[in-house]
């Protein structure tokens, strides 16, 4: 198929068998708008839930042969892990013919360069969660998890959602939204000037003063109600969304 000079990036879909409505709307996605892309970014939170390659949820496998049709087509993949499926591995992305990135991820395409994240990172005054996330990003505390069976690790990520949840609830609204301070730090650290995230599922786009010089934050909603996409191409970037 010929592909268009354009690049897509989307996060958080949040996919699980419980919301097929999210599911089609992907798979709509994939078949439309993404077929005729050259590269489709995903930036975390691609799945509710992550427990390890080896889940034998035959969703997980309806999901990965979605994503090797529109690999086969010519559409490059990439995905990068959030703060629910950071154990999404190798094995998944080789059966989806996807690439594995890090973040930050210098996106550099049409004569202007793009920063990726998931965005959970940037959300440094919620203390308890950026406690977690060292935790459970170690190398150390993922080979012994990665250890315990399909049923353990399935109890363990049921409370952990659960005790997320009830800690959520008694937060306030700015702690669980990025640390401007971080954002422009990470920009200046990495010499860029537009960020693009997820995570926060407040999907807007943020005129940044970066100590002089102008940047922005472009941030991608939540598949839920709506489906977000951000659209880049030759002239410049939309953010889009539609109905679910």
């Amino acid at each position: 198929m010929t592909k268009t000079d354009c690049i897509y990036c989307i996060s958080d879909l949040h996919l699980c068998s419980e919301r097929p409505d999210v599911f089609e709307a992907f798979r709509s996605f994939l078949k439309t708008s993404a077929s005729s892309a050259r590269q489709l970014f995903i930036l975390g939170d691609f799945f509710n839930l992550w427990i390890g390659d080896d889940d034998p949820d035959s969703f997980h496998r309806q999901v990965s042969k979605e994503l090797s049709l529109l690999a086969a087509s010519g559409t490059d993949i990439f995905i990068m892990h959030g703060n629910r499926d950071f154990l999404l591995g190798k094995r998944f992305c080789q059966e989806s013919q996807a690439s594995l990135i890090s973040e930050p991820y210098v996106l550099n395409c049409f004569k202007q360069q793009y920063l990726l994240m998931h965005g959970d990172s940037l959300c440094t005054r919620d203390e308890s969660y950026m406690a977690f996330r060292n935790m459970v990003r170690n190398p150390v505390w993922q080979q012994e998890f990665l250890s315990k069976s399909v049923a353990e690790r399935q109890a363990f990520a049921a409370q952990a959602r659960q005790q997320s949840k009830d800690l959520s609830s008694n937060k306030a609204a700015d702690i669980m939204d990025v640390t401007p301070a971080e954002v422009v730090k990470v920009l200046k650290e990495n010499r860029q000037t537009i960020l693009i995230h997820g995570h926060t599922h407040r999907p807007a786009i943020h005129e940044l003063d970066l100590h002089g010089a102008k940047g922005k934050r472009i941030v991608l909603g939540d598949w839920d109600s709506s489906g977000w996409i951000l659209k880049i191409t030759p002239p410049g970037f939309t953010l889009e969304d539609f109905a679910i």
